[in-house]
């Protein structure tokens, strides 16, 4: 008579990176669909946690406060944008390095749509998760400016280059972000990204650092300061000595 087959224990929710990022979003959407039908200041631990079918210390494991559950997996992601930059190869253009990374980012939100749209809505209504966000946003900036002083830091003028395009960058990640919320996610966030990192692109790279006589476009880029009571004979005869100075 052969023994029963012994089962295999069963993996608990929350063993496996899978489970964790289901039980976080789990707590996630319970607690903003509390917070919009009570209230964020209403609404209590135990609440968020009875109704994600969890106990108390399961969600202080996920959680510091109610304000972190709105942002669920923050810091992993800001980890993941680190350990990318690091990763970067030295020779890669930088801004493609930034853009990449920043495609990564949104793909995160994008991964999970039900819980940043919501946490869209509660960002407008609730000022102490806005200021959150508006925290979470700078981490970024300083991250993607660390990166690039490093990548800077032999050019003249490099800790401001680094500051400028880290912001620029973040700034366009962030508008088709929210083009995106707004749009109930329905706009493509992906495409529209790639259009704003190129533009950020043309703006940023090429032009940095050049003084008033440099070449742009291929044509002469002439400056003339005068004083703008100077009769109009006077600024002619500025511009003709500056245009025999070039040709």
């Amino acid at each position: 008579m052969s023994e029963a087959a012994t089962p295999a224990p069963r993996t608990r929710s929350g063993r496996t990176p899978h489970g964790r990022r289901r039980v976080r979003s789990s707590l996630a959407l319970a607690a903003m669909e509390l917070f919009g039908e009570q209230g964020f200041e209403a609404t209590t631990v135990d609440q968020i946690a009875e109704a994600a079918g969890v106990g108390r210390r399961t969600f202080f494991r996920y959680f510091r406060s109610k304000e972190d559950v709105v942002f669920p997996g923050h810091d992993e992601r800001l980890a993941e944008v680190v350990e990318l930059l690091a990763a970067a190869e030295p020779a890669a253009d930088p801004l493609a390095v930034l853009g990449r990374t920043a495609g990564v980012v949104l793909e995160m939100y994008l991964a999970e749509p039900e819980v940043s749209l919501k946490r869209f809505e509660l960002t407008r209504e609730v000022s102490a998760l806005r200021d959150k966000e508006i925290a979470s946003i700078d981490r970024y900036q300083r991250v993607f400016a660390r990166y690039l002083r490093g990548r800077y830091a032999d050019e003249p003028g490099g800790d401001l280059r680094a500051a400028v395009v880290a912001s620029a960058v973040v700034a366009a990640h962030n508008h088709v972000l929210r083009q995106w919320l707004k749009s109930g996610g329905a706009l493509d966030a992906k495409t529209l990204l790639r259009e704003a990192l190129q533009q950020v692109t043309v703006a940023m790279s090429g032009q940095w650092g050049r003084d008033d006589s440099a070449v742009v476009a291929g044509e002469n880029v002439v400056v003339g300061v005068v004083r703008t009571a100077a009769p109009a004979g006077v600024v002619l005869k500025h511009l003709e000595e500056a245009l025999r100075d070039i040709r």
